[in-house]
């Protein structure tokens, strides 16, 4: 294995394993500190902790019932694994930095949020507005296998304004940028993608072309090298 494939599976461990802990370590302090809708000021009035859980995807988006959510958490379930190869195989192919990011954060994304879905309802009691959930309660936890819910808290309430009463459809409509509420684990798979977008869109063929011909370069050398 050449050094340049080796510091790539460094990488991808180092922000996966970072942010995975991160993301499940804040969610695991909410779950267990915060009734649902409890929220507390970071920054002002712009960053807040804000307690919601949710069934769906990301940012509060969610779809069916029980059969949805079984298909969701089983999506995210084969997602995972998808992207696990896909990210191995890509570092094996000693593809480029840039990619090799993004791919983790992808990664980081499916895996915190599945796990979430698959075992957060078997570890946890109910979250209510009036009563905190406890880790592995006497009684069992709120739901079964694969039908846990997301933890969401990051709540960014930049500004609020209301609709002039001349714009259709929402005129004299309170508004508010960003009302999502999301984790980590949803920044990580966001920012994953605009970064394979940037990086797909910005750099070019002949960039992509040498940086391929100085890893296969690195690779020959390296098989002298052992020789």
């Amino acid at each position: 294995m050449n050094k340049s494939i080796r510091n790539k599976y460094y990488i991808c461990f180092g922000i996966i394993l970072i942010l995975l802990l991160a993301d499940q370590a804040l969610k695991i302090w909410i779950k267990t500190t915060f009734a649902l809708g409890d929220g507390v000021d970071i920054f002002g009035s712009w960053f807040k902790l804000y307690f919601v859980e949710n069934e769906g995807i990301a940012f509060g988006v969610s779809f069916g019932d029980k059969i949805g959510k079984l298909c969701l958490s089983l999506f995210r379930l084969l997602a995972s694994v998808f992207i696990m190869i896909l990210l191995v195989k890509q570092i094996k192919r000693d593809t480029r930095y840039s990619m090799i990011v993004s791919v983790s954060l992808i990664f980081v994304g499916a895996v915190g949020n599945l796990i979430d879905s698959c075992f957060y309802g078997i570890v946890f009691g109910e979250s209510t507005r009036m009563t905190v959930a406890t880790m592995f309660p006497d009684g069992g936890g709120y739901a079964p296998l694969f039908f846990g819910k997301v933890v969401d808290m990051l709540y960014f309430p930049i500004c609020h304004w209301v609709w002039p009463d001349w714009v259709p459809w929402v005129g004299g409509n309170d508004a508010e940028f960003f009302n999502a509420i999301f984790n980590i684990a949803d920044a990580a798979v966001c920012t994953g993608v605009a970064l394979l977008i940037i990086d797909q869109l910005f750099i070019s063929p002949s960039d992509k072309k040498n940086v391929t011909e100085e890893s296969q370069n690195s690779s020959i050398t390296d098989e002298i090298k052992e020789e």
